[in-house]
């Protein structure tokens, strides 16, 4: 009979100490966030071609290419980004580009990478995932201008 109490309270422990360790590493993800997974590397830019020689250089946009990031819905509706070619990453952290003060947001929640003319969507492993036009996005995706992008309560789109 001793010997059946001690193992109960042996396992009784364990289990404890499990829970304890679970609840740590979930205060841990709700204040770091999660690493983004290596498939989820930015996409290889093409190399900019050299300006010919009557053409002058320009950085203004041609035909569809975006040239500003506009929320439509969400506590920061109005706000608009204007576009470059530099990634922006949209989250909770304040590293973010666009920070969302959102608890639907996870820390490092997704990025726009450009890509020659067009923007490509990237989730970055969050938790509640990022919509283009209804569809989670699984795998970098283009962006066509006015498709509203989700995350978390806030709606995106690109605008020219």
């Amino acid at each position: 009979m001793p010997a059946v109490l001690f193992l109960l309270r042996a396992v009784v422990l364990i289990l404890m100490w499990g829970l304890v360790l679970a609840a740590i590493v979930a205060v841990r993800h709700d204040f770091f966030g999660t690493r983004p997974k290596a498939a989820a590397a930015a996409p290889p830019r093409p190399k900019a071609k050299p300006a010919r020689a009557g053409k002058p250089a320009s950085a203004a946009p041609t035909g569809n290419q975006a040239t500003s990031l506009a929320v439509t819905d969400g506590p920061l509706a109005g706000t608009t980004l204007p576009l470059r070619d530099t990634p922006i990453t949209i989250g909770r952290a304040d590293s973010s580009t666009l920070v969302l003060a959102d608890d639907y947001v996870s820390t490092n929640h997704a990025r726009l990478v450009p890509r020659g003319a067009e923007w490509i969507l990237e989730d970055l492993g969050s938790t509640n995932g990022t919509f283009l036009d209804r569809a989670k996005v699984t795998a970098p995706t283009p962006v066509p201008l006015g498709v509203p992008i989700r995350v978390g309560k806030t709606v995106l789109e690109l605008r020219r």
